[in-house]
């Protein structure tokens, strides 16, 4: 009864657990994205138009 009552408050009927394996999957992409930037150099980072302060910020767009 409790599970229903939660998913009725939640817009278009997502669930948290729906939310949780979003967050997740857009944290291992940011991951993986930052781990495969930080192992090019300099010269190459700049080649694309970034640089290690970027590489640091950077946060991929929220899918869902």
């Amino acid at each position: 009864m409790a599970l229903v009552e939660l998913n009725a408050r939640r817009p278009h009927g997502l669930n948290v657990f729906a939310d949780l394996r979003v967050a997740l999957t857009n944290w291992r992409e940011t991951r993986a994205t930052r781990k495969a930037l930080s192992q090019l150099t300099d010269r190459e980072l700049n080649d694309i138009g970034l640089n290690r302060a970027d590489v640091d910020m950077m946060r991929l767009p929220v899918r869902g």
